[in-house]
């Protein structure tokens, strides 16, 4: 039943995920975690609400302009059962924007493997880090992915080196201008910080520390599986899954330094983890087994969320 509905890309598939997000956001902000509110609150979570639905769609963009997956749902679908597992990050209207801004950049890094205007989607890349860097500070490291890049599709080229540095100062000199009209030119000083989590308050208590390591196991198995059955693909492909792969990483160092009191940013390996929960579906060839594994990975999320409140 599972497979019949969100096996293929379907208008229905959209309206189920977004509904859920929707209502399951404003559960999980006022009625779980208890959340003060007031107009200019209610405002805010409007807009994040939008920029976390937003999401979904840029996320099937991805999977289906890059061929990174086949043609069905299952990635928006356990992009969304990880916000179940992990609900607390969308307390976190930094986390989101962030991610939301990565996943831009990403789309222009995939789509640099057509070898056309590359110098352009590298700049735009840059920018969109940078501006995501302007939430999280860590945020940064993902420059990384953009070196990578350029290192497997166009490294010859001296100049590509160079265009990431000239999208991060573009963002910095935009968003210093702005930050001097709103009189507040010390942000950028006192928000680029790098701070170090050296005692993670969060992962001290075993139930986050569980659930935390059983999703990075996980996750890293699904990987290796997913490159042993990618070995006789395309080199073309292979490049793709490794920039994904390289994109989960950044994202799990991320939230490990920023694990003091929370780790949202783990949002961030959110699409990766979708991208090789997807490719471990597929890789299911009896019909009855895909069903149950299915059926098994909604259950689960939902376990988790109730035992998580008991």
């Amino acid at each position: 039943m599972i497979s019949s509905i969100f096996g293929k890309t379907k208008p229905i598939n959209y309206i189920l995920i977004l509904s859920f997000l929707f209502v399951f956001y404003w559960f999980t902000v006022f009625i779980l975690y208890s959340t003060p509110y007031n107009s200019t609150t209610i405002f805010t979570q409007i807009g994040v609400l939008a920029v976390l639905l937003f999401m979904v769609f840029i996320i099937n963009f991805i999977v289906k302009r890059n061929k990174i997956t086949s043609d069905h749902s299952y990635t928006i679908l356990f992009f969304t059962l990880l916000i179940l597992v992990f609900p607390e990050i969308l307390l976190d209207n930094y986390s989101i924007v962030c991610s939301f801004f990565l996943l831009l950049a990403l789309r222009r890094l995939l789509s640099i493997k057509s070898l056309q205007a590359i110098k352009i989607k590298i700049f735009d890349a840059s920018m969109w880090i940078a501006l995501a860097s302007l939430f999280y500070d860590w945020a940064i490291l993902f420059l990384i992915l953009v070196y990578i890049t350029i290192y497997l599709y166009n490294p010859k080229n001296i100049r590509n080196w160079i265009v990431p540095l000239i999208g991060v100062a573009t963002v910095f000199l935009i968003s210093s201008a702005i930050l001097i009209l709103v009189h507040q030119p010390e942000y950028i000083l006192n928000h680029y910080k790098f701070t170090v989590s050296t005692k993670s308050e969060y992962l001290l208590e075993w139930r986050h520390s569980i659930r935390l390591v059983t999703y990075i196991f996980a996750v890293l198995v699904l990987i290796v599986i997913t490159f042993i059955k990618l070995s006789k693909s395309g080199q073309g492909r292979i490049n793709t899954i490794r920039l994904i792969n390289v994109f989960f990483l950044i994202g799990l160092i991320i939230t490990l330094l920023n694990s003091n009191h929370e780790i949202s940013p783990i949002l961030m390996t959110f699409f990766p983890a979708s991208v090789f929960m997807s490719n471990y579906i597929e890789t299911i060839k009896k019909p009855n087994i895909k069903e149950i594994a299915l059926i098994a990975s909604i259950i689960i999320p939902f376990i988790i969320l109730m035992i998580r409140f008991i």
